[in-house]
């Protein structure tokens, strides 16, 4: 791009508040990003050095709509939260993506409002990625969708697969189906149908069905699921990456020979916790609207509000849209438009 990409920012959502917001966007706009900050003017300004900071643009918008219990209902009565402003700078071409921390729901509901979804899109899906060691999996839909039709599955592949190749830097994705089984013959109705869509593809790279044991590690680049059952996979990981951390910490300090042996090691754990860290993520991408959106855990500090805005940037420079609607084109995977319906259902995959 010949200009400075910009990011609008929601600062409402986040559990530490929107200083902590402001410290991780401006952390961002030193490396030359643009950012529009909207939230509750003086904690904003307060959080940064002098009242100001080189490329951060400050909005007052103090109304959060983060824990609405009806986000559509929300945004529609709501159109000045923090949420909807933003959102609605991309609508208007004065940002290029957004960033929400903590809101699902309301990032949700705003995107589908303001900017609708991308021309032959049936519907948008959340992409998380999963940290390994080496290596980065692609998990979609985690949380926009609790219920879909096999179309829906099959453009989320190809979804998936430009995302993994734009911004993870995966040149031949290996796409997968999650299952119960690794057979074509196993799994529901919707998912041998899928199976079936998705091998027909000779392009996408599918390389078949999985089931959850796979997903660690590292056979597939990009696995595909409805928004139910790949919430629930991945906060599980998440507990048991968590859990696991803290096992081994409890493990090594019950004993001397523990203690000594934690300290040999503190180099190499502190190494395998900073790659399976999710702040160093950015979050989780909103795809499938007619513009980017990154969706974060609401508990960031300001190290994933940070990488949320530098991953967004990276999205915006790498062409996301463009190359995504390639893929679908070359595959014949887009839909005609339908009527265009109320919201997905969210099962609001990041909130706190």
């Amino acid at each position: 791009m010949s200009r400075p990409v910009t990011v609008a920012v929601d600062a409402t959502g986040a559990d530490l508040g929107p200083a902590e917001v402001a410290r991780g966007a401006a952390a961002a706009a030193s490396t030359g990003i643009r950012v529009i900050l909207f939230g509750p003017i003086a904690e904003l300004s307060a959080a940064l050095p002098g009242g100001a900071a080189e490329n951060v643009e400050l909005v007052d918008a103090p109304i959060s709509i983060a824990k609405a219990a009806d986000p559509a209902r929300a945004v529609r009565q709501h159109p000045h939260a923090s949420i909807v402003q933003a959102v609605r700078a991309v609508k208007e071409g004065v940002a290029d993506a957004f960033v929400a921390g903590g809101a699902t729901g309301a990032a949700l509901a705003a995107g589908m409002g303001e900017l609708g979804r991308a021309e032959g899109i049936r519907r948008p899906a959340i992409a998380a990625q999963i940290p390994l060691p080496g290596a980065e999996v692609t998990l979609l839909d985690v949380g926009a969708n609790a219920t879909v039709r096999p179309e829906h599955l099959e453009q989320f592949a190809f979804m998936g697969r430009a995302f993994s190749r734009a911004v993870v830097g995966v040149e031949h994705p290996r796409v997968a189906l999650l299952s119960n089984g690794e057979e074509a013959t196993r799994g529901t109705d919707l998912i041998r149908d899928v199976h079936e869509r998705l091998s027909g593809h000779e392009g996408l790279g599918f390389i078949g069905s999985i089931d959850g044991s796979s997903i660690p590690t590292g056979v597939a680049d990009v696995i595909v699921t409805d928004g139910f059952t790949g919430n629930v996979a991945l906060k599980a990981m998440e507990g048991v990456s968590t859990e696991l951390f803290h096992l081994i910490k409890r493990t090594m300090m019950a004993s001397n020979r523990g203690k000594v042996g934690g300290l040999m090691l503190r180099g190499p754990l502190r190494g395998l916790r900073d790659t399976l860290d999710p702040e160093l993520q950015g979050g989780a991408y909103l795809l499938g609207l007619s513009a980017l959106g990154v969706i974060t855990h609401g508990r960031f500090t300001h190290v994933g509000f940070e990488h949320a805005v530098l991953r967004a940037a990276r999205a915006v420079r790498e062409d996301l849209l463009s190359e995504t609607r390639k893929d679908l084109e070359a595959a014949g995977a887009l839909r005609p438009a339908r009527r265009r319906s109320a919201q997905p259902d969210s099962v609001v995959a990041h909130d706190a």
